[in-house]
């Protein structure tokens, strides 16, 4: 077993900043929180969000993209799907949605976009008595907003009632006696007035768009982006974003959710788009909004089920994502998790063909995405949060007595125990547990021993105490992409920290994908037994597992660090 770890000494400053930090006190939570929004052919209006939110919630979503539909006095429907109409409207048409709203009792769906759409765009930029109406349907969408409670409004621009497109130059009516520049200007002021009266209804308010500026990248590199952008069939949509920043607040958030990565599998198309919207895309931004819209402007990314199920030769061969050698569901999973480690806060989940609840679409089949699909909510629900799915997982292999712990001697009550190689490790009076390698650095003097009668449980505990910095160490063959529980229990007396690092090497022993290690720590008061729980993946060209149960800090012999009931579980 090796038990030299010379390459540890490179991060050892970054042990003590740690030990600093907590020193200083107990910080707020500064984890950012990533979120799966599901929207599609089976997006519910407010009824159905109502009916069926027990059944929704159960998905591994964290909120849902739906229908706003008003009642009129003569009886007939009113969507603000289509906002972008010459027409009157009135609130009462919109009190039972938000009644609704306000009935649903969500647990789990705490973002939630009431549905807004540039249709039928038919209303020249230039009509001030068409736009007063438009501006004043933002207003009705964000008074629901803030009756009702949820995140915010989910913008599609797309211009799905033909031949009219808001966005397009060519398009517009009076395009005859205005320019283009006299166009972009109008945009900007309408965007303006948008933002205006959203803010004045709600303040605080999330306007996520399936699209912002990354659909019109390609314009960017130019001393004059409008000249790439007149010709575009969203070509005025940059001036209307403009707008919108000349106007919003800090506490209104746009989301750019760059539809344009249906097609993306790959972790290079995911950074490249992310810098495009953060980097490029301020071209498309005046400069005096450049500064909003970088703390404004969030990335998210559109995952499109269908292309993971549709099959190559077919009518839908155009939207197909290839398993790259596996199973088309690994690739789902690795691009949602690239997608999330790449956005700001949300990526969002868009499907057609099949259902993930009731829906009265005709359009959609009867079968749910986990039959036609299978395998792909376990892997929305691993992406998303891999500890609650780890722990549920782990809950359910333990009641089929299917649950196998791979540590060796984890709960370090045996003296002799057989390793990976094969051969039996035997403890040694005043050595470390069976089965454990020890490292300390040069200037350390610590100890390392079994404590046979001081553990979490009736047996022992790995014990270290003197360290300025050193660990136990356990090594483990594994294979790329296997996921791993990493589980453990620790008590600490005196200075120092303990936690436990999950390194990695190739199959011949070298240390590799450094910038991928694992750091555990426990979450507790000193002198208690605290839990420490982690999900690791193995990286592309690794083929061990390192556990390093470490300390560091740690100035005498009364300084203490204890380890126990260490597991290592395969996830399936």
């Amino acid at each position: 077993m090796k038990t030299s770890l010379p390459c540890l000494r490179v991060i050892a400053p970054l042990l003590l900043l740690s030990i600093v930090s907590a020193a200083s006190g107990q910080a707020a939570d500064a984890r950012r929180v990533k979120k799966l929004i599901a929207t599609g052919w089976d997006k519910p209006d407010t009824r159905r969000l109502v009916e069926n939110l027990d059944v929704m919630e159960k998905r591994p979503f964290d909120g849902v993209m739906f229908q706003v539909t008003g009642r009129r006095e003569d009886g007939k429907s009113c969507g603000i799907r289509a906002a972008f109409v010459n027409e009157k409207w009135q609130r009462a048409w919109f009190q039972p949605c938000v009644d609704d709203l306000k009935a649903c009792k969500c647990r789990r769906f705490a973002d939630n976009f009431a549905s807004l759409g540039a249709n039928p765009g038919n209303v020249d930029w230039f009509d001030d008595a068409g736009w007063k109406n438009i501006v004043d349907h933002w207003r009705t969408a964000a008074w629901i907003v803030k009756q009702s409670g949820i995140r915010g409004i989910l913008f599609d621009p797309e211009p799905y009632t033909p031949p009219h497109a808001q966005f397009r130059y060519p398009a517009q009516p009076d395009r005859e006696k205005h320019t283009f520049d006299e166009y972009y200007a109008k945009a900007r002021q309408r965007g303006r007035e948008v933002i205006e009266a959203v803010v004045e209804e709600c303040p605080r308010i999330t306007i996520f768009c399936y699209f912002m500026n990354s659909v019109n990248a390609t314009a960017t590199g130019h001393a004059d982006p409008r000249k790439a952008l007149t010709s575009s069939g969203y070509g005025l949509y940059p001036a209307f974003i403009d707008g919108w920043l000349d106007a919003i607040v800090p506490s209104v958030t746009l989301v750019d959710g760059c539809e344009s990565a249906y097609l993306f599998n790959s972790t290079s198309e995911y950074v490249e788009a992310a810098l495009r919207i953060k980097g490029d895309c301020q071209e498309l931004v005046s400069p005096e909004n450049r500064a909003k819209y970088r703390a404004q402007v969030q990335v998210s990314f559109g995952v499109y089920l269908d292309a993971y199920w549709n099959p190559k030769d077919s009518k839908w061969g155009r939207w197909y994502i290839d398993g790259l050698g596996g199973p088309r569901v690994d690739r789902l999973r690795a691009n949602v998790h690239t997608a999330l480690r790449a956005a700001d806060e949300y990526v969002w989940i868009y499907g057609e063909k099949f259902r993930w609840w009731p829906t009265p679409s005709g359009g959609v089949k009867q079968e749910s995405w986990p039959e036609a699909l299978p395998g792909c909510e376990k892997t929305l629900r691993f992406v998303r949060n891999p500890l609650e799915y780890a722990r549920l997982e782990i809950g359910e292999l333990e009641k089929a007595g299917k649950l196998v712990n791979l540590a060796f001697n984890g709960d370090f009550g045996s003296e002799k125990v057989v390793v990976a190689d094969g051969h039996t490790a035997t403890w040694r009076e005043g050595g470390p547990p069976a089965g454990w390698g020890t490292w300390q650095t040069a200037a350390s003097q610590g100890t390392f021993t079994w404590d046979r009668s001081n553990g979490a449980a009736a047996k022992g505990s790995a014990r270290m105490a003197g360290l300025a910095e050193g660990c136990f160490t356990q090594h483990h063959k594994v294979e790329p992409g296997g996921r791993y529980v990493v589980r453990a229990v620790q008590k600490q007396q005196g200075r120092g920290l303990a936690k436990i690092r999950v390194r990695w090497q190739t199959p011949d022993g070298a240390w590799t994908a450094v910038g991928q290690d694992k750091i555990i720590l426990a979450e507790g008061p000193a002198g208690q037994w605290n839990e420490m729980f982690a999900v690791v993946e193995v990286p592309d060209g690794a083929g061990g597992l390192v556990i390093l149960l470490g300390a560091a800090g740690q100035s005498s012999a009364d300084d203490v660090a204890r380890f126990d009931d260490v597991a290592l579980y395969k996830l399936p």
